[in-house]
């Protein structure tokens, strides 16, 4: 009889009340303890797709690092929350990388809590403060919720903003300039000849998705060119929303020759609609994205767009917290530090020079 080819399985049930294991999370991602090291510990040797599920994986089940063993000479270790409301898989992705990495690295216990109702935002960082956890991880859109960062200051806690658009106050924050990064992005598209550019909106709460807007208008106004409103559409950092967005622009006529998305997921989506509409992409359309997540590199083409170093951020924000958190259970007041961390405009397959054909058609997509 053939031997039966070995299966990866779940494990059984974890006790009632038991912390989740890595050996749990390797379950759940169906792939080995030593993969989820590797992937906690940020190493580049795991594919994409395997980083994502070990991601998925450790939010699901609220893993947490546990170095107590070597925690500093006796020094209680240090808890912090990273609380995460957004859509883009991909970019929470890049977000824990960079935030568990550190966390291993700085000997402290990180807790992931999803915070999906907003209604539920303040109740739920009361109860982790009464609980001991003075630390706070907010990516967007939790950045710009002010009400939640009143409140982790009244309970004398230390919020850190990652993504934030603009800093708020005295408050600490990790960010990039969303506003000449969605600018240089523009005149990237203005330099390859295009005249007719749609864009397409995050999240209208968050101020990173207005300030991209605002630099995309900028750069348009400063070349001559025209932004009419229906040029411009409105998503919500989703995939779903930027298919619809798309749609939209694409019923235009003239249509416009590219397409700037706000983050990388509705700028896939907009290479799929231009697909499904028999566009190619670049010849007939340029699409570009924002954020560099691993989805602008696993769909064809790939994408060009806008590196912000997300992982880079989560990782600052968490030493950062770490820091003030440890000067203050010394005696000393340490004020939160507000960085503006470089961006990189990456150019890959998504975009060229408008060709004759789509610069002389008038009429919509398809035919």
């Amino acid at each position: 009889m053939a031997a039966s080819k070995p299966t990866l399985r779940k494990s059984k049930s974890r006790r009632s009340g038991s912390a989740p294991t890595i050996a749990d999370v390797a379950a759940e991602a169906r792939c080995s303890p030593m993969t989820v090291s590797r992937v906690i510990n940020g190493e580049t040797r795991v594919r994409d797709a395997t980083r994502d599920a070990v991601t998925a994986a450790i939010t699901k089940l609220n893993y947490s690092p546990n170095r107590a063993a070597r925690s500093l000479a006796g020094g209680e270790q240090l808890r912090i929350a990273l609380l995460f409301d957004n859509p883009s898989a991909s970019y929470l992705s890049e977000l824990l990388m960079g935030a568990l990495q550190e966390a291993s690295r700085g000997d402290i216990h990180l807790i992931v809590q999803s915070c999906e109702i907003a209604t539920d935002r303040l109740s739920l960082v009361r109860n982790l403060s009464e609980g001991g956890i003075k630390g706070f991880l907010l990516p967007p859109p939790l950045c710009d919720d002010q009400s939640v960062l009143d409140l982790v200051s009244a309970l004398d806690g230390v919020a850190i903003a990652v993504g934030p658009g603009l800093a708020s106050g005295t408050q600490g924050a990790v960010m990039i300039d969303d506003f000449k990064a969605a600018y240089d992005m523009t005149n990237h598209i203005i330099e390859l000849g295009h005249t007719r550019i749609g864009f397409i909106i995050g999240n209208p709460e968050q101020v990173a998705s207005i300030r991209r807007l605002n630099g995309f208008r900028a750069a348009m106004e400063e070349a001559g060119l025209d932004a009419p409103d229906e040029l411009i559409a409105q998503g919500r950092f989703t995939y779903r929303s930027g298919m619809a967005a798309t749609e939209q622009l694409l019923a235009l006529n003239p249509r416009p020759t590219a397409i700037f998305a706000s983050n990388d997921d509705m700028a896939a989506a907009t290479v799929a609609v231009a697909h499904r509409n028999h566009l190619d992409v670049p010849t007939d359309l340029s699409v570009c994205g924002f954020d560099d997540t691993a989805m602008a590199r696993t769909i064809w083409p790939e994408l060009t767009t806008i590196r912000q170093p997300i992982a880079e951020m989560s990782a600052r924000a968490v030493k950062n917290i770490a820091k003030v958190m440890r000067a203050k259970k010394s005696g000393d007041r340490l004020k939160p530090e507000q960085a503006t961390l470089p961006y990189e405009l990456i150019r890959r397959e998504s975009d060229a020079a408008p060709s004759l054909v789509s610069r002389k058609k008038k009429d919509k997509p398809g035919q």
